[in-house]
């Protein structure tokens, strides 16, 4: 079993899910709250889930497989957040930064992945 709170990656995620609440999410309209900013929020927050979950498990495989799912999930917040940017509910500034956070968190994840796979 890992902690998970040492894990640069995990740190990473879950400093992602909070620009996500109170940078992100303000700026959808009110009519979107049930439908693409409540898909966005679930997407954001399983990424640091599953490498909660993840490194929870006994082995490497297991962690591996968690961290898959999580790798998934920054895939699709990463769409949620171009989807969002070309319905211009978010700002061309904010998309891009969300969009650099997402890229550090998918090579970390990658990189992880890797070298628990070796």
């Amino acid at each position: 079993m890992r902690d998970y709170q040492k894990l640069d990656v995990w740190k990473k995620s879950h400093s992602m899910v909070l620009h996500i609440y109170n940078v992100v999410l303000p700026a959808f309209p009110a009519h979107e709250k049930y439908d693409l900013h409540s898909q966005l929020k679930r997407a954001a927050y399983s990424v640091p889930l599953n490498i909660v979950e993840g490194a929870g498990r006994r082995t490497e495989k297991d962690f591996a497989h968690f961290l898959d799912i999580a790798l998934g999930s920054v895939h699709e917040m990463e769409y949620t957040c171009f989807l969002a940017k070309d319905l211009e509910y978010l700002e061309e500034n904010k998309y891009l930064e969300i969009n650099k956070m997402a890229g550090e968190v998918k090579a970390m994840l990658i990189g992880l992945i890797k070298h628990l796979r070796l």
